[in-house]
């Protein structure tokens, strides 16, 4: 009977022994995580250009956004003020009343405004090339966006690329086939493709909604050069 209470106890602590040494490998499995920065580092140097595209496609939505409803802040009172103010021949009124409204629409009826006497068809053609330049400026940088939404992929492809090339390089150089080669370059590939894609959805979103909003100026601009022009008839 003693040897065996001999072996039992002995057991005892080994048991014990083993116990410790889980819990802090269960530990340590538990603290280790892949971070944003980790998966970032991963992708390598293809990922520069594309937070540079990215800053450069945010910068533009918002720059254009609050110019576009800046420029689209003109009070519907406007067409009806000035209609009222050219019957009465009060054309210094609607002069001020256009100084009075830094918008592209104000400045484009100024022009037509500051042309009267003049045939109206020269009058309709002064209107019509200030809308032109109001709407360029209104649409600048823009197209700057559909062509980040179409670079923006190509280098997440590139990234992919440079991910085989990393995978086969480290099989060619230690000659053995296993996670070990292979995982730095399916981590190229993976984040650098993500990352191209969000760049080139956010690119592109932008872009159709800044189109939009100057769809819809262009519609306003050229409802009030119609109806100025309706004016100009009608007296």
């Amino acid at each position: 009977m003693t040897p065996f209470l001999l072996q039992v106890t002995a057991a005892a602590p080994d048991t014990t022994a083993a116990a410790a040494t889980t819990v802090p490998t269960a530990d340590a499995a538990a603290g280790t995580g892949l971070s944003l920065i980790d998966l970032i580092l991963a992708g390598g140097w293809i990922m520069v250009p594309l937070f540079l595209l990215l800053f450069v496609s945010i910068y533009i939505i918002f720059e254009r956004y609050l110019t576009i409803r800046k420029a689209g802040a003109v009070p519907d009172s406007f067409m009806p003020g000035i209609r009222n103010l050219m019957v009465k021949g009060d054309l210094q009124g609607a002069k001020m009343l256009c100084a009075q409204n830094a918008s592209p629409l104000a400045r484009m009826i100024d022009k037509g405004i500051r042309r009267i006497g003049q045939p109206l068809k020269d009058i309709e053609t002064s209107v019509e090339n200030v809308g032109k330049i109001e709407i360029a400026r209104l649409e600048k940088n823009i197209n700057v966006l559909g062509i980040v939404a179409g670079i923006a992929p190509m280098l997440g492809f590139v990234g992919t690329i440079v991910g085989v090339i990393k995978i086969f390089y480290a099989i060619s150089s230690t000659g053995d086939f296993g996670i070990a080669q292979i995982s730095g370059g399916l981590y190229t590939k993976m984040v650098t493709s993500a990352a191209g894609l969000i760049v080139g959805i956010v690119a592109h979103i932008g872009y159709h909604w800044l189109s939009i909003m100057v769809e819809r100026m262009v519609f306003r601009m050229e409802n009030s050069a119609i109806e100025f022009m309706d004016i100009l008839q009608d007296n």
